[in-house]
Formats: structure tokens, sequence, C-alpha cells
């Protein structure tokens, strides 16, 4: 057990040392980054000129304006002299100039463009409170009219979970989750073939096996690989919570995710749990069969095309998804949620569909893991007869050589 784990070490030191793994982990980071960052620069850079001045020659009126209206005034502008100043640099989007008398409350915008649609609704709304406030003041009524003319509408809504927001909520999961499995698992398909195949047609594998068990050694590999796969898994969750954190901070970014809190929620809520153990289970079991399929090219410059079996495996289960993504209660996505090589795929679109009972995804879970099992303990059984062969025969015929080998 003791040479499995070197094995394993070795193997996994190896890959995360390596130049593509670290640039596989850091830039999907890289491009996040540079996203925020030019989205923050853009919106530090233009806040100011999307931002007005309020003049008024009483204070308190451009005091309650502000304190309504802060985030899209530039307070610091007192004067006309200053706004007109700052409206021809381009630093201010206009100036609005606001009046009352006893009777009636003005305001004037000034500026070289139209004002937006959103900063004309505030402006009209606050006109409209303020003038409501002086002609209840104007009307002299009794306290009992004041109450009856505070009366406030009341607005309420009902959300129903299988429509809007959750639709697309369910629809935004089921997409990241399958090509998360489809993007992983090509990425270590290549990666395991590869690192098998380069073994071929070598004296150091025999001296290996002379010393140590050949299903040792490929269980070893796997293990290793398991690490990596499971290491990268791991930074994404953490650094995506990290840029996450970040983008709560940056107040454009925070405030559309504010407003689709519930949103983000589903979608967060569906990613996370048991669909990602299925996303690492289905990432396993393509591995394995990548490294199978490594173990039986001729020769290790064949290396690159040792991962296709596994790929287009993968590429035949990720387009049988999208015709049930709407339709996962079908016959069809019943069956293959239980079929290893499928199920790490139709079984989360019935769990994000809500479609699958808590049996029924872990006779799934089940039934995947001991397909992994069973595979790593067969082909490790078969697996010196398969990496020592050199012949540059057929590949049917190499694999029933591989299949009949017993030691």
């Amino acid at each position: 057990m003791n040479k499995t784990f070197i094995v394993a070490i070795e193997t996994y030191l190896r890959q995360v040392k390596s130049w593509s793994f670290i640039m596989l982990v850091i830039s999907p980071f890289i491009l996040l980054a540079i996203s925020l960052g030019i989205g923050y620069t853009s919106a530090t850079s233009s806040s100011d000129q999307q931002r007005i001045a309020v003049i008024s020659e009483t204070p308190a009126l451009r005091k309650q304006f502000i304190k309504a209206n802060q985030d899209d005034v530039k307070a610091s502008v007192t004067t006309t002299a200053a706004a007109k100043k700052s409206v021809n640099n381009n630093k201010l989007a206009g100036y609005l100039v606001l009046s009352a008398d006893k009777a009636k409350v003005t305001g004037v915008y000034h500026s070289t463009d139209s004002i937006t649609n959103g900063m004309r609704t505030k402006v009209n709304v606050f006109l409209a409170q303020t003038q409501h406030q002086l002609n209840l003041a104007n009307a002299n009524l009794s306290s009992k009219q004041m109450k009856s003319l505070a009366v406030q509408p009341a607005f309420k809504q009902t959300i129903k979970a299988s429509h809007g927001g959750a639709n697309f909520a369910k629809i935004a999961s089921f997409w990241i989750l399958v090509f998360m499995i489809y993007m992983i698992m090509i990425t270590y398909s290549s990666v395991t073939a590869q690192e098998i195949a380069s073994e071929k047609g070598t004296k150091v594998m025999e001296i290996i096996f002379s010393s140590t068990k050949a299903s040792k050694y490929f269980v070893g590999k796997i293990l290793g690989v398991f690490g990596v796969i499971l290491t990268q898994i791991v930074v994404y969750i953490v650094g995506g919570y990290g840029f996450f954190q970040i983008a709560m901070h940056l107040d454009n970014i925070k405030q559309l995710i504010t407003d689709n809190r519930s949103l983000v929620n589903a979608i967060i809520k569906n990613m996370l749990g048991v669909n990602l153990v299925f996303v690492f289970l289905g990432v396993i079991i393509y591995t394995i069969i990548s490294a199978f399929s490594g173990a039986l090219v001729a020769k290790a410059e064949d290396a690159p095309k040792a991962a296709q079996p596994a790929i287009y495996l993968s590429m035949i289960a990720f387009f049988l998804t999208m015709p049930f993504q709407s339709n996962s209660d079908a016959l069809i996505s019943k069956i293959l949620s239980y079929v290893p090589f499928f199920s790490s795929y139709f079984m989360p679109m019935r769990i994000i569909n809500d479609n699958a009972s808590g049996m029924e995804i872990g006779l799934s879970l089940g039934i995947l893991i001991a397909s992994i099992l069973l595979l790593t303990w067969y082909i490790g059984q078969i697996y010196e007869g398969l990496i020592l062969q050199t012949d540059d025969t057929s590949f049917w015929k190499r694999l029933r050589r591989g299949l009949a080998y017993q030691k």
C-alpha cells in the first residue's frame, strides 16, 4: 500500500507543478480579474460624468434632495459657476437648480445633453413629494384629514417556483454543470491518457513491475490524477467565493447581485452539494477509461489519440442531455440517470428540476461509485498486459490481448 501512495504522490506532484496545470487553474481567475478590473475602472472613471450637481438658495431643499439621491449627486459643487465649469469639462452630466416659494417648487436642469430617464424620474419624484408637502402645509387640514391623505396603496407579489426566475436559474445551473463536466473531463482525459501512454515501450516499466504489482501502480496513478482533479475543483470553489466577496464590494456589481439575490442563491445551491459530487465522480470514471485507452496505444507517439474514446463517449452524453433539459422526467432521461458515463450528466439535470427523490439519487450515486471501483480493480488486474504491449498491431487486437491477459 505504501508503494501505491508513493506513485500517487509522485503523479500528483508532477501534475500540479507543471505550468500547464498552473495556467489551467489560474486562467479563469485572470480573465475574471481583468473583467472586474475593467468594469470597476470604467464605473469609477464614468461615475462623476453620470452625476449631477444641485444648486439652490434654499439649503434645506438642496440637502433634502442630496439625502434622497446621494449616489447621483456631487455634493462638493455648490455654486452655479462651479457647476457650469464641471459640465463644460465633462466632469458632470449636468446641474439642477431648485427653487421654492410659498406655493410652488421648481426644478430646472442644465446640461449639454438630455437628462437620463432614471434621473428624470428621481427629480420628478422629489419635486412631486416636496410639492405635496407644501400643498398640505398651505391647505391647513385637520389631523383626521391629514391621516386620510397619508393612507398608501398596498402591493404584493406571489411568484411560483416553477416559473420566471426559478426556471432561468434551473437552465443556467444545468448548462454550467454540463459544461463544467465536459471541459474538465476533456482536459484530464488527455492528461491521463498521455501520462499512461508515455510509459509505453520503456524498460523502466519492467523494472517497476518487478518490484511492485501492476495493479498497485495503476491505482497509484489514478489516485494521483484524482487528487489533481479534486485540487482544481477546490481551488475553483475557494477562488470563486473570494471573487464573489470582492464583487460584493463593487457598488455596481453589488447592486446587480442584490437585485437578483434569489436567482444567484438558486444557481449556487444547484451547483453545490450532491451535484458537485456527480461532477467529480463523472470526471473520475472518464479519466479511468482514458487511462485504459492510454495503455492500449502501440507506442508513446500515439498518446494524443489515446483520449479519443473517452472524449467521444462524453460528447455523446453531452449532446444527449440537450433534448431533455426541459423534459428531465422522460423515461429515457430516468434510465440514463442510472447508467455510468451518463448518470453524471442526467442525474444532476433531474435534481435541478426536482424530478429525483433521495432514494433515486442514492441509487444512482451508488451505481456510479461501484462502477468506478470495479473498473479500477479490473483494469489494474490486466494493466501489466496492456502497458507492456509494444507490437504495432491493430487497436482491436491489442484490446483482445489485453483483456485476455492473465498473470
